[in-house]
């Protein structure tokens, strides 16, 4: 199957805590890894998340660095990347910070089962790609993505989305950035929740880097798969 390369970026406590039991965001990381994350954002083709995320954190997903801006508008493209929300039942909020910051494209992917009148509001403000009966189809997402022409896709996504990305066999590097908090919770989210895999499907990772940065340490990895 066609699809980006595809690569998820995520701050994490030293516990794998990735926010708090409120489901609220935590500054895990400094400078140094926001500027890190924005030049990654900037030379992505688009940026992803799923509702989870936007309903609790309203991102704006924009490149914040003037200079990375003006570099993308240089080279013929959109000052962000194209921006889009798995929601599977069209939930995203037409007041959303993804609409109304930064220029350049939206994309919404809703399933099937998604009420039609809340498809038609979003479609007002996005692309909206229909794919999946009850939830969004991840792989046929994937694909249709790639026929528009984003070959580096960008996933910050949350617990269910980081889950649902690596156990479909769509991701080809992990950065996680691991920083000096303990957040703990037994109901934190933390990097990938979702069912869990059993022992003979458990995901192997590569390790390409590790990095001291700040107070931290952030880790790369390629995913080779079970």
């Amino acid at each position: 199957m066609e699809r980006p390369f595809i690569f998820i970026n995520s701050a994490m406590s030293a516990d794998g805590k990735i926010s708090t039991k409120e489901r609220k965001q935590v500054r895990i990381s400094g400078q140094v890894d926001f500027n890190r994350m924005d030049q990654l954002r900037a030379g992505a083709d688009a940026i992803m998340v799923g509702i989870g995320t936007v309903l609790a954190d309203d991102p704006s997903l924009t490149v914040k660095s003037p200079e990375l801006k003006e570099k993308r508008l240089k080279a013929g493209l959109d000052e962000n990347p194209a921006r889009v929300i798995v929601d599977s039942k069209a939930r995203t909020p037409v007041d959303a910070d993804i609409f109304k910051k930064g220029e350049g494209k939206r994309i919404i992917l809703v399933a099937e089962a998604a009420p039609q009148e809340k498809v038609t509001e979003l479609s007002k403000k996005a692309e909206v790609i229909v794919t999946g009966k009850d939830s969004v189809d991840l792989p046929e997402a994937m694909r249709q993505l790639r026929e528009q022409g984003i070959g580096r896709l960008m996933v910050e996504g949350g617990a269910t989305l980081n889950w649902g990305m690596i156990s479909g066999g769509l991701v080809d590097e992990i950065y996680t950035f691991v920083g000096n908090l303990i957040i703990g919770g037994r109901n934190a989210p933390t990097f990938t929740d979702g069912d869990g895999f059993l022992e003979d499907d458990i995901i192997k990772l590569d390790l390409l880097d590790a990095e001291k940065i700040e107070e931290g340490i952030l880790l790369k990895w390629k995913v080779i798969g079970k």
